[in-house]
């Protein structure tokens, strides 16, 4: 490349956008990175080098003029951030308005800015399992599958999906053409990872055994978040080298983590972090779901008096028995990828963040952090 570019990132301060920036702020060609965020933390500067500058800015995705001014002088866009809410906490329409209407608010500042490259950070949750659990065995991008998506969440990336789709090739005032790509992360672990923190502390309160819902003949991929971030960094940069080939692609996101076997992936994390871990036995299903159903009756009951914690719901249990897997090289064959951690690396990585979470949680100096 000619000249140094800036980058923005949407979502920059989150799990996956956060890895994101840290791995574009080392790219020799990039000179600025813009994180645009609603929780903007400052700390996210500390990626800068001597080359790259890493700036913040508080935002809104639903305010189109600020969204407008952060992006002004930027030449690609990594668009990361949505809500993720699969116990359906936020209300429906909210989750809509930043997924799906942020996601047109970046689309229409691109065309007005003539920024011509955005890559769209999605999830396979917005495939499915559909509402019949119909199973994805080791698919690939090319695989057909159809129905209604059984997450509220994964309605909502569906929909984003389709306005990133239909506004690739649009074009823009300069002559210029809008380009776009989509990457589809799976379950996602590593550093601040807070789903493993929650479950340490809920297996801790059990006296060290994890129990697991799905069947163990259940299927779904599970990447660490490094490697995401690294494939957004490589599609970035590979949309301004090569954007015919990459205009309007998908991809799922994949490494060499060694199993499909969710419950098996969880117990090794946790168990290297704590190795009082042991893995437990399967959760019936009808179990599991006579439960969800006893704590609906009681929710509604005792409401508004008591205002639980959030419990699991069908949707989402259907969404973890159900196999929803797929074996792919898109993303090599297509820019180069491989993999920057291995499993090894990962799994070190992701052990020495929870055994330090762990001491947190268990220190009486320290308050407690709210999520």
């Amino acid at each position: 490349m000619d000249r140094a570019w800036v980058y923005l990132v949407t979502g920059g301060c989150g799990f996956i956008g956060e890895k994101i920036v840290e791995l574009l702020s080392q790219q020799d060609y990039i000179k600025e990175v813009r994180v645009f965020d609603s929780v903007a933390r400052e700390e996210v500067k500390k990626f800068t080098t001597a080359t790259t500058l890493v700036t913040v800015t508080k935002g809104d995705l639903r305010d189109y003029n600020l969204l407008l001014a952060a992006m002004r002088g930027v030449d690609v866009v990594i668009h990361t951030a949505a809500i993720v809410d699969y116990r359906n906490t936020v209300p429906f329409w909210e989750m809509r308005a930043i997924n799906v209407g942020g996601t047109e608010n970046v689309l229409r500042a691109c065309c007005a800015l003539d920024i011509p490259y955005v890559v769209h950070t999605s999830s396979i949750a917005a495939v499915g399992p559909n509402t019949l659990c119909e199973p994805m065995f080791r698919g690939n991008e090319d695989t057909k599958y159809s129905g209604e998506v059984e997450l509220p969440y994964g309605k909502t990336k569906a929909m984003a999906e389709k306005l990133v789709f239909e506004a690739n090739g649009k074009k823009l005032s300069n002559g210029g053409k809008l380009t776009t790509c989509i990457i589809r992360a799976n379950t996602v672990y590593g550093e601040k990872g807070m789903f493993l923190q929650e479950l340490y502390s809920f297996v801790k309160a059990r006296n060290g055994v994890m129990n697991y819902l799905e069947p163990e003949n259940t299927e779904r991929n599970y990447t660490y978040v490094g490697n995401v971030a690294w494939m957004h960094v490589l599609a970035a940069r590979n949309l301004q080298l090569n954007p015919d080939l990459l205009a309007g692609q998908v991809y799922y996101s994949y490494d060499d983590t060694p199993t499909r076997k969710g419950f098996l992936i969880r117990h090794q994390l946790l168990s290297s972090a704590d190795p009082s871990v042991r893995l437990g036995s399967h959760i019936p299903y009808w179990k599991m779901w006579l439960m969800i159903q006893l704590h609906r009756i009681i929710k509604v009951i005792l409401y508004p008096f008591w205002k639980p914690w959030p419990f699991l719901n069908l949707p989402l249990l259907n969404t973890i028995v159900t196999t929803f897997s797929y074996e792919t090289d898109k993303a090599s064959r297509h820019f180069g990828y491989k993999p920057l951690f291995t499993w090894e690396e990962s799994k070190h990585r992701t052990v020495q963040w929870l055994k330090a979470a762990a001491g947190d949680l268990q220190s009486p100096h320290l308050p407690k952090k709210k999520n």
